[in-house]
């Protein structure tokens, strides 16, 4: 890898100001505010403390540099710097312990960073094929190689476990296919089925079994080269003019085991890091705690491994999460006292030593609840979710609740929107199941949004029916400004043929968006 010398980095910034570039460096673990920014980077730019260069040396894909697919590839990523160097920042934390883990079973390190391919590096990602973490895992196959997946914890998002179990494929993949890197790579992305497919088609016609040779799918064809890719781009950073800045090549995170059930807020505040830093470190962890009845790890900074163990070790057991004692009432189920506390029926039975589903009144039942409100926890899924909710896009935006037999296909149908568009919208996959009851925001353009309005008896739930008197000197035109609907809709509500005036007492029939009234 090719890097620039301390002198030469500080005469070329000085060079860019001088003649009015403006150069901005890396904002270094943005996104981890309370750990030492500074550390995770190499003191110097010396290539035994550099990780980059680790990288480099354990790379041993051939070179396919000169093939276009991996130089159109290059061209984008070279194109692209700030792209890079995000994805850098949040590769830092994690690209040390991935490191090991590859050098352990004597991988290519190109495959360190195919999480950037995958995910990004973020750890969050959620795919429209309901892939989730950085690695990029299915449900079923997340299940095949060892990664639960349940109300609490997703395995499929834990940092460590995940790396294993991606590297566990692409070992086994790589063994069926001939000890070929290229074609476990692309069976990680397509399924070894296909590749395997695509290998006897070529056999049959006599042509090469390479990975270059086989018809795959479009995905899969760009997929590999962009490993490729971006690998070359980080061993040749300065021939595209990209700044690397060196990320040190030691040790930052620590795994430490927890036994218990233990309140996430308590972790952060006895590893004195934020709660959000918490997240963004186990982001396996769906809810305010960790899994109660399974012995779990928990990563924190290195610099902060002996004052958490010393301060967990003096609290009890006991204390590691907060309990709420309740009384049963008439007509209570454990279902709705789960849903009351924001826990699982599982949990309750297993808590109280309940056998069967039954409870009676008067019963009190021990209930784990959060030390914090739980929006502080803003990095659960439940909070994820509500804050993809909120967020603000492009169009109007209504709220539906799903109905019983209700389809994403159903409602792209009817809304003129695409299945894929209402599932990112609300944090989901095309392919996840609907549930009753559950309310999804919708952005509709707003031709779509009035269409919807004027021909559904039931408006959307964000709108509702009111009725206006009017009053000496109101005209459609100022009541459609004052209530922000369009005289089209005033009129076709109210059956109002053109050129008829408004009588000062008449009542028109009205569906106004209570949010976007003053």
């Amino acid at each position: 890898m090719q890097y620039i010398p301390n002198k030469i980095i500080i005469f070329s910034l000085a060079l860019f100001l001088s003649i009015g570039i403006t150069v901005t460096p890396v904002k270094v673990a943005a996104n981890l505010s309370s750990i030492d920014q500074d550390s995770f980077f190499s003191p110097s730019y010396g290539d035994e403390t550099d990780l980059w260069t680790r990288i480099e040396q354990g790379m041993s894909l051939a070179d396919n540099t000169h093939r276009p697919r991996v130089i159109s590839q290059i061209n984008w990523y070279s194109k692209h710097p700030d792209y890079i160097n995000r994805v850098a920042e949040r590769a830092l934390p994690f690209l040390y312990l991935i490191m090991e883990e590859i050098e352990k079973r004597n991988m290519p390190a190109e495959i360190a960073l195919l999480p950037v391919v995958e995910s990004a590096f973020q750890p969050f990602a959620y795919s429209h094929g309901r892939a989730a973490g950085i690695w990029q895992f299915i449900p079923s196959t997340g299940r095949l190689f060892g990664l639960k997946q349940n109300w609490w914890y997703d395995g499929r998002r834990d940092i460590i476990a995940s790396t294993k179990a991606a590297l566990d494929y692409l070992q086994a993949s790589h063994r069926r296919l001939n000890n070929d890197w290229l074609l476990a790579l692309a069976a990680y992305n397509s399924g070894e089925g296909t590749v395997r497919k695509a290998i006897r088609k070529n056999r049959k016609k006599g042509k090469p079994t390479d990975f270059w040779n086989l018809d795959l799918p479009k995905e899969t064809r760009a997929y590999v080269p962009k490993l490729l890719a971006i690998s070359s781009v980080i061993v040749n950073a300065l021939d595209y003019n990209i700044i690397l800045f060196p990320i040190a090549n030691e040790p930052r995170l620590v795994e430490v085991d927890i036994n218990t059930q233990i309140d996430l807020a308590l972790v952060a505040q006895l590893a004195d890091i934020t709660l959000e830093d918490v997240y963004r470190l186990n982001p396996a962890y769906n809810r305010w705690a960790t899994e109660p009845g399974v012995k779990r790890k928990i990563l924190i900074p290195l610099e902060k491994e002996q004052q958490f163990k010393a301060q967990l070790a003096n609290i009890p057991k006991s204390q590691h999460i907060q309990w709420k004692r309740h009384k049963v009432k008439n007509g209570e189920t454990l279902s709705h006292i789960a849903k009351k506390y924001h826990t699982t029926v599982k949990l309750l039975k297993q808590v109280n030593s309940i056998r069967r589903h039954h409870i009676r009144k008067g019963k009190h039942l021990l209930i784990p609840l959060a030390t914090r409100s739980l929006k502080q926890y803003s990095l659960t899924q439940p909070q994820r979710t509500s804050s993809k909710l909120k967020a603000n896009r492009q169009g109007h935006k209504i709220i539906i609740t799903i109905k019983n037999g209700d389809t994403f296909w159903d409602l792209s149908r009817k809304y003129k929107v695409s299945v894929r568009k209402i599932a990112k919208w609300n944090g989901m996959a095309p392919r996840d199941t609907l549930k009753p009851g559950t309310r999804l925001v919708l952005w509709l353009s707003r031709k779509n949004t009035s269409n919807h309005l004027i021909n559904s008896r039931l408006p959307a739930n964000t709108v509702r029916k009111i009725h206006y008197t009017v009053r000496q000197g109101d005209s459609l035109a100022r009541i459609s400004t004052k209530f922000r609907v369009t005289i089209r809709q005033l009129r076709k509500w109210n059956h109002l043929p053109k050129g008829k005036y408004l009588q000062p007492g008449q009542r028109l029939k009205l569906y106004v968006d209570v949010t976007k009234q003053t």
